[in-house]
């Protein structure tokens, strides 16, 4: 290893195994430990990935490393996140990034307070179609925007007790709580294309339906209003019997795009420009505007598999070396999550709108 590598720690052993190959790509950065609560998966990955050191205790790593990637669960994220930045240590947050308003408070004053930087790893925002759909808006090939859909949809239900029958975090904090959990990978490259933040949102479910054991109802539907007046739906299903899907659609003043539904069926555009009577055109078509690393990436990317998680953490990497904000800083990781937080309030309350803050302006 350099001696002026960025000594990187990942938490959670399982998750953060796919971190492995994009900081190993990057000649800036080397993986040197591991930290899990099972000691058999501990030994298993660092062996598996020949990484030097493994730990058990959290805070022993934290005087190890200069960076942290934590893929715990989501309840964990905050807690860890301030322990490291009090240390120094730069901080990757799996989504999402809190699991009570509360704690994006105590968040946000740790990262101002901190000499170290914070990103949260939305991973959607980096996949090649929600990056071309971004470029496309930014060209102005869609007008303005004002309509934006994010669909997850992910039965999970075989993951919410372990082996032995016990709950597993996902019990208490994916579908435990009745609101719109774990919408960033919706929300979060729907913003980016509209450029905004949520204002206020109203939230509805369909009631219990398929699993009674759980207070979240099986379809949660989040209405978004964007400070710019643009609207987003959400919907959320983590618990109905369905194959996986995610969605997503925009509509602008001169185009719309959505994704596929699956059943091998293509993304599609339609764009004014081609006249009212042309039909819909593949995705795929348009990909020569895409950024240009996306089109000849840098030699160092082919040897971190995925592109758009090698760009997560070369990003990342990149506001570290140059003193620079992150693209998904902490302001974005709350513009990411908080709505799902507040949507709690709507549900309670019949679909009531409910404000959402914007945590650029807490003191």
């Amino acid at each position: 290893m350099e001696t002026n590598q960025l000594k990187v720690g990942i938490v959670g052993a399982h998750r953060g195994s796919s971190y492995v190959a994009p900081f190993k790509a990057i000649a800036e950065t080397d993986v040197t430990a591991f930290c899990d609560i099972n000691e058999e998966t501990l030994q298993s990955v660092t062996e598996r990935f020949d990484v030097p050191q493994g730990f058990t205790d959290y805070t022993a790593m934290l005087d190890a490393v200069d960076l942290v990637v934590l893929a715990t669960p989501e309840n964990l994220h905050v807690p860890q996140a301030i322990e490291a930045l009090e240390a120094g240590k730069h901080v990757i947050s799996e989504v999402t990034a809190a699991v009570k308003l509360e704690e994006c408070y105590d968040l946000v004053r740790a990262v101002r307070k901190s000499s170290a930087k914070y990103t949260m790893a939305e991973n959607t925002c980096y996949s090649q179609p929600n990056v071309l759909i971004r470029s496309m808006v930014e060209a102005g090939m869609f007008g303005d925007v004002y309509f934006g859909e994010g669909e997850y949809l992910h039965n999970i239900k075989s993951l919410h007790h372990d082996a032995e029958g016990n709950p597993t975090w996902r019990y208490y904090w994916q579908v435990g709580i009745n609101r719109c959990n774990y919408a960033t990978h919706s929300l979060g490259p729907v913003l980016q294309w509209f450029g905004s933040r949520v204002a206020s949102v109203c939230c509805l479910g369909t009631g219990v339906n398929t699993d009674s054991e759980h207070a979240m109802e099986d379809t949660v539907m989040m209405l978004c209003k964007t400070d710019c007046g643009g609207l987003i739906k959400i919907r959320i299903d983590m618990l109905s019997n369905r194959p996986a899907n995610s969605y997503f659609s925009l509509q602008g003043t001169d185009g719309c795009y959505e994704s596929s539904r699956g059943l091998g069926a293509a993304p599609k555009i339609w764009l004014s420009e081609f006249g009212i009577s042309e039909q819909w055109r593949p995705l795929s078509q348009f990909e020569d505007v895409l950024p240009e690393r996306w089109k000849n990436p840098p030699v160092e990317a082919e040897n971190a598999g995925d592109l758009g998680e090698y760009f997560k953490v070369r990003d990342f990497v990149d506001s570290i070396l140059t003193d620079t904000d992150p693209p998904l800083d902490v302001y974005t990781a709350m513009d990411f999550t908080v709505p799902g937080l507040v949507s709690e309030q709507s549900i309670a309350n019949g679909g009531a709108p409910m404000e959402v803050p914007d945590f650029r302006d807490i003191e």
